[in-house]
């Protein structure tokens, strides 16, 4: 029997119990693993016990998901600016930089969701903003802070698929509602990134890319979310599998 192929999902850096944890939430792993087809396995941010390149040759892709950490700033040229919002998470910062480098090298497709996208857009050189939800010029890209949990995910907006583009292809269709939970996006977009998919503020919700032969797709928009009552979203989980078989 042909073994599945293995992805990489990146851990953030949480407190449980008062003690650092490495840590992904469930939601992450069961969609890829099942809508993927794959197995996985948690890459830790210990990056004075390993490094990206131990790790990398073993692996046939990566997954990078949201978190509630930020991007710190000093990693897209603006470690000055006054309205810096935490909390950070400087050692996925570092682990997932060196990842996304790695993997691109080995010429294995690296996919992101929501911080997965800004820190691909920062790994090509691109910047971020940090006022989607309190821009006067923008939607507000998530629900108010006080409202419950469940709410945040019911929070949505419809996105314009990029004609001729991955997502455009894959849907067969030019418009999506998706969820919106990020409090950050992409400001000035990467060098060699491609622009998949924009909500109607003109924010970028989805960028591709190929690099040596591997293909690389972000989305904003959390498709880990209730996957298994959401086929939009399973469709997201199949290309990946698709790209971890190329």
């Amino acid at each position: 029997m042909t073994s599945r192929p293995v992805l990489g999902i990146v851990c953030c850096t949480r407190t449980v119990a008062a003690e650092p944890a490495q840590a992904v939430m469930n939601r992450y792993v069961v969609s890829a693993l099942t809508y993927a087809d794959c197995a996985g396995l948690l890459i830790p941010n210990l990056a004075d016990l390993m490094t990206a390149r131990d790790v990398a040759p073993r692996l046939d892709g990566l997954l990078l998901t949201g978190s509630p950490s930020n991007i710190a700033t000093d990693r897209y040229g603006q470690g000055d600016a006054r309205d810096a919002a935490g909390p950070y998470d400087p050692a996925r910062d570092a682990m997932a930089a060196g990842l996304i480098e790695a993997m691109l090298e080995n010429r294995r497709p690296v996919f992101g969701i929501c911080r997965g996208l800004q820190e691909i857009n920062v790994a090509f050189g691109g910047t971020l903003r940090r006022d989607t939800s309190d821009s006067d010029d923008l939607l507000r890209h998530h629900a108010p802070g006080h409202f419950a949990f469940d709410d945040w995910f019911r929070h949505s907006h419809e996105v314009g698929l990029v004609a001729g583009g991955r997502l455009h292809d894959a849907y067969g269709q030019s418009v999506l509602t998706v969820n919106s939970v990020h409090y950050q996006g992409v400001d000035r977009l990467g060098g060699g990134l491609v622009v998949e998919a924009t909500a109607p503020d003109g924010l970028t919700e989805a960028v591709s890319a190929t690099i040596n032969g591997a293909q690389v797709l972000a989305v904003q928009w959390h498709p880990e979310w209730r996957t298994a009552q959401n086929p939009q979203s399973q469709v997201f989980f199949g290309m990946l599998g698709k790209a971890l078989r190329l």
